[in-house]
């Protein structure tokens, strides 16, 4: 079997990710951040998930990118509430963290290397969160490029760096449907930005609302429960 390193973040987008990596019979490692973000029960998801799916290796790597701030997710800022889509489309929203994907790809490249892999998940998406830079095509496609310059396994083995995107062009109601195909149990993962507590989104910053509307244009009921919905 191929390892494949999997970005997860026990989100709805990663978990579906994990599930399609799955499906294609990698041998997973899994890898979460706890990167100083301002709520951080995400990577007890994401514990429980790799446990669903039996994976056995899941580094949880510390970073502390609220030392650098710039983002209402690390910083002392207030997570926009109750906009349309327009608004969200409108700038690159101040839930973005600086470089995050970056980041996160440059210590998914030094696992790979680490664990002979070169196959890199991750559940980036251009369709119905766009605003982000670091989620387009274009810019996975440069990052890959450098990881194959920028590595001893790049320079000498013959195998070349894949960077896998399976959601990227998809919808968040394709993005769902796929991962109900594929079995996941999405009561297990969290999407919002500004959570109430453990298992209590707050219903209204873009990340839930994106997903509320998702799980509508599928056809079918999210299985969070969100206050006042």
């Amino acid at each position: 079997m191929k390892k494949a390193i999997v970005l997860l973040s026990g989100g709805l987008d990663s978990t579906t990710v994990l599930a399609a990596a799955t499906n294609k019979g990698f041998d997973i490692i899994a890898l979460s951040f706890n990167y100083g973000q301002r709520h951080n029960y995400e990577i007890e998801c994401a514990k429980e998930i790799a446990t669903s799916y039996n994976i056995t290796k899941h580094q949880i790597a510390n970073i502390d990118l609220g030392a650098i701030g710039g983002s209402a997710l690390t910083d002392d800022m207030d997570v926009p509430k109750n906009r349309d889509t327009d608004e969200m489309n409108s700038e690159i929203p101040i839930t973005y963290v600086p470089a995050r994907n970056t980041i996160f790809l440059s210590y998914a490249l030094a696992l790979a290397e680490v664990e002979n892999s070169f196959h890199i998940f991750i559940g980036v998406n251009a369709l119905d969160y766009s605003g982000y830079p670091d989620c387009r095509p274009e810019y996975i496609e440069s990052f890959q490029k450098m990881g194959r310059l920028a590595t001893k396994s790049g320079v000498e083995e013959a195998e070349q760096l894949q960077i896998h995107t399976p959601l990227i062009d998809l919808k968040k109601s394709e993005i769902i449907k796929l991962g109900i195909e594929l079995g996941v149990d999405y009561s297990k993962t969290h999407s919002c930005y500004d959570p109430l507590g453990k298992d209590e989104p707050c219903g209204k910053c873009d990340a839930c609302l994106l997903r509320i509307k998702g799980f509508l244009d599928a056809g079918t009921s999210d299985p969070l429960n969100y206050p006042d919905i």
